[in-house]
């Protein structure tokens, strides 16, 4: 099927539509279907979300590479990661990433978004997106001026606490890390345990937040298992969609608006099969050029992470917890009567925000402290008692891209995330190796005994460090920054997050950070789609 255009069935006219059904898309399509005289079409390429390692927490070990769930992408080979080439997880499901990720409620630093302005977005400085932030959240606590309790995402305590993860919450603290009972407000320097998107130890998503209260409505059309092919453009104007669902060629009209919302990876890819990019590479792949936009699928960012394994005695993990056919049943039995325990975790649990050097002015790297190890996700754990302390720089410096490989949508585009290209990413990443043995060598944690498994004792230079970070490495899966906002030329959107040179087109996921948020990225994420909503309702009145 090269253009099955001609032949497409007319799927019938709607205001707007939205492609991606993910932590934005569901957020879009609540808002704006509110108006029962806005007629909306919410597209999305995944199943429903019925899958019990959805709704477990403990199942995202086994959602992701899990093609009922999960776009399968792989990177090119990295060269500051030894050539390897990674996992790099995507949400195929109605929900998105929002149905396999960590759940971690983490909103990023308010001068992330004050940096976002100052680069010539107005409207997103910290004081303009927190009300969003607040709009969409359902906080554990009393409503105040940093967290809201009226809105749909549920943000919840962890339902378990672990010995060992106590300590090393006064480890931290015992380094000059202070505890801290709120990494949302602004300033996430600390430690503590991650809030998490769950409802009484069920995983809480997009779905459940955003599209069950909207799903009665008349004027709302969800689809699943629809494969967008490419937008339908009039001159420099979107006005539909092609895409494809059971084997059958559709169209779509949009009267107002075309939203993309299907995430860092998928957007970009979207564009460029729609003649929207950089134009050599468009016709290098057999694309058309439409529309010249460089920056489409360029500034990729995504936080790496360095998981670093220390041995324990003394104090039990998951790894001996789970290591008997009884202790697995037990903990089957403790969540089905409970929903609270090993299976009602977070992926990572205890977090903490600190600053890898003194010359940093506020935290740089983030920590995801798990009583667990295990070679990569979906192996089995570790028989002996282990901690995996995981490391990340906040804000990297490195750039990669992604880009469609052909014509046709199904091909996988190629994603190259360029880690540790910078001098400055791999001292971060060398200091990061020095913070976590620190870390681990406090008095704290001396009775303990910690014994690094991984990367394991060595070399203490910054050439040396920065060499085993590459070979530990991995996506901590927070693509962010491939369709750019901005207002200088190389930007793939303007600030109001409108494709720039192209009418009735808007993206709204977090392909459109200009640089990378200091924490997790799916707050941010449903903060972007609320921002969206907000925009496409204002011009509307206009």
């Amino acid at each position: 099927m090269t253009d099955p255009l001609g032949g497409a069935a007319d799927f019938g006219a709607f205001d707007v539509i939205v492609v991606g059904a993910g932590s934005a898309g569901c957020v879009i399509a609540n808002r704006l279907s509110a108006d029962p005289a806005r007629r909306v079409l919410l597209v999305e390429a995944g199943k429903g979300d019925n899958h019990p390692w959805v709704h477990i927490p403990v199942g995202y070990l086994f959602a992701i590479g899990n093609p009922r769930l999960d776009w399968g992408f792989r990177t090119e080979p990295v060269p500051g990661l030894g050539g390897r080439s990674l996992l790099y997880p995507r949400g195929k499901v109605l929900g998105g990433c929002s149905s396999i990720n960590g759940m971690i409620y983490m909103r990023g630093q308010a001068a992330d978004y004050d940096g976002w302005r100052a680069l010539g977005n107005p409207g997103w400085g910290w004081d303009e997106v927190l009300p969003l932030f607040r709009r969409s959240e359902h906080h554990f606590g009393k409503a105040d001026a940093a967290h809201g309790s009226e809105g749909e995402l549920r943000v919840e305590q962890q339902r378990l606490r672990w010995p060992i993860l106590d300590e090393v919450a006064r480890a931290a603290v015992e380094m000059g890390i202070p505890a801290t009972a709120d990494f949302n407000a602004g300033d996430n320097e600390g430690v503590g345990y991650f809030p998490v998107n769950q409802r009484r130890g069920i995983r809480w998503n997009a779905r459940k937040a955003f599209l069950d209260p909207a799903r009665r409505r008349p004027n709302l059309v969800v689809l699943t298992e629809c494969h967008v092919r490419r937008l339908i453009l009039e001159g420099r104007r979107a006005t539909g969609i092609l895409f494809t669902r059971g084997g059958s060629a559709f169209r779509a009209s949009a009267r107002q608006e075309v939203i993309l919302a299907a995430g860092a990876i998928g957007s970009p890819q979207l564009l460029e099969l729609s003649g929207i990019g950089d134009p050599a590479h468009l016709a290098g792949i057999g694309i058309e050029p439409v529309h010249a936009l460089p920056g489409v699928g360029e500034n990729l960012q995504d936080h790496l992470q360095l998981r670093t394994i220390f041995a324990v005695t003394g104090a039990r993990t998951l790894n001996d917890r789970a290591a008997t056919p009884w202790g697995k049943a037990g903990i089957a039995l403790q969540y089905a009567l409970t929903q609270s325990g090993p299976m009602a975790m977070a992926p990572s649990q205890l977090g903490i925000f600190t600053r890898s050097g003194p010359e940093h002015n506020r935290a740089n790297i983030e920590y995801h402290v798990q009583p667990l190890s295990l070679d990569a996700f979906g192996q089995p754990l570790h028989r002996t008692p282990a901690l995996t302390v995981s490391v990340c720089n906040l804000r990297p410096t490195s750039r990669g891209a992604t880009h469609a490989t052909a014509p046709d949508a199904v091909a996988a585009p190629a994603i190259q995330p360029n880690y540790l290209s910078t001098e400055a990413d791999r001292t971060v990443a060398a200091e990061s190796i020095r913070h976590a043995r620190r870390l681990m060598a406090t008095r704290t944690m001396a009775r303990y005994r910690p014994t690094e498994v991984k990367p394991g004792p060595g070399d203490e230079s910054d050439a040396a460090l920065a060499k085993l970070a590459g070979e530990i490495g991995t996506t901590i899966f927070h693509p962010v920054g491939t369709a750019r906002m901005g207002s200088d030329d190389a930007a793939v959107v303007d600030p109001e997050l409108r494709v720039r040179g192209i009418g009735g087109l808007r993206v709204a996921d977090c392909s459109i950070m200009p640089t990378i948020v200091s924490g997790n990225t799916h707050a941010a994420a449903v903060m972007i789609g609320e921002k969206a909503a907000e925009l496409v309702i204002a011009a509307g009145r206009g």
